[in-house]
């Protein structure tokens, strides 16, 4: 009988976000999966979970995927975690999800910690349709996307990091509009959260005038006007 796959959230920045459940899953698996062991490592020692890590990213998860369901065919019960947030969600775990399904292996996601729905519903804008677009591709492609996304009338959710931010709203105001309506957040569940609010023009000024830092979630919706 074959094991069971676990998708375990784990917190985007306050520890204190992590579930019962995410703690007790991995407890109970034969080994966790996770993006670096060292980061891992901090938060598995914190909830005092032993158990074997084995790397797992972006770097290594087509090679590593097919000895994973091996060892999930074998009766294993294996939880993918990530750095921070939910596996396959701009982290690795979706080349594992569609292996476990073309296997047929069971596979349980428990519900925790992302950054983009925390900010999506302070964002103030509309919530009831979106789209989550992630990280824009860094160059090639991506202004073919930003000429797609520009017809788009839902709401739309970005990833960025902090380096890039500035050309991201920049870009955005020159295929979406500068009456594009937005939100910045960042630092989501840390000590620093914080969430501006306002026309795109606003948001490039106060982008400008801080140094900003941590994972930041960017929302627009150019049908606002």
């Amino acid at each position: 009988m074959s094991g069971i796959l676990y998708f375990v959230p784990t917190p985007v920045g306050n520890l204190e976000d992590m579930t019962f459940r995410a703690i007790k899953v991995l407890k109970e698996v034969d080994y966790i999966l996770c993006e670096d062991t060292r980061t891992s490592g901090v938060l598995l020692k914190h909830y005092e979970i032993s158990k074997p890590l084995k790397s797992y990213h972006l770097h290594n998860e087509h090679t590593a995927t097919e000895k994973v369901i091996s060892d999930l065919q074998a009766g294993q019960n294996i939880a993918i975690i990530t750095d921070a947030g939910t596996p396959g969600i701009s982290d690795p775990g979706y080349l594992l999800a569609k292996a476990g399904s073309d296997n047929n292996i069971e596979m349980i996601c428990l519900p925790g910690a992302t950054a983009l729905i925390p900010a999506l519903v302070v964002s103030g804008l509309p919530n009831n349709e979106f789209l989550f677009a992630g990280f824009l591709p860094p160059k090639k492609g991506r202004q073919t996307k930003l000429k797609q996304l520009a017809e788009e009338k839902k709401t739309i959710v970005f990833y960025e990091s902090p380096h890039k931010i500035n050309t991201t709203l920049e870009q955005i105001k020159e295929f979406f509009g500068d009456e594009t309506k937005a939100s910045l957040s960042r630092e989501i569940s840390k000590k620093f959260e914080e969430t501006k609010r306002g026309t795109i023009d606003e948001l490039i000024e106060f982008s400008k005038s801080k140094t900003l830092k941590g994972e930041i979630v960017l929302i627009v919706n150019n049908s606002l006007k």
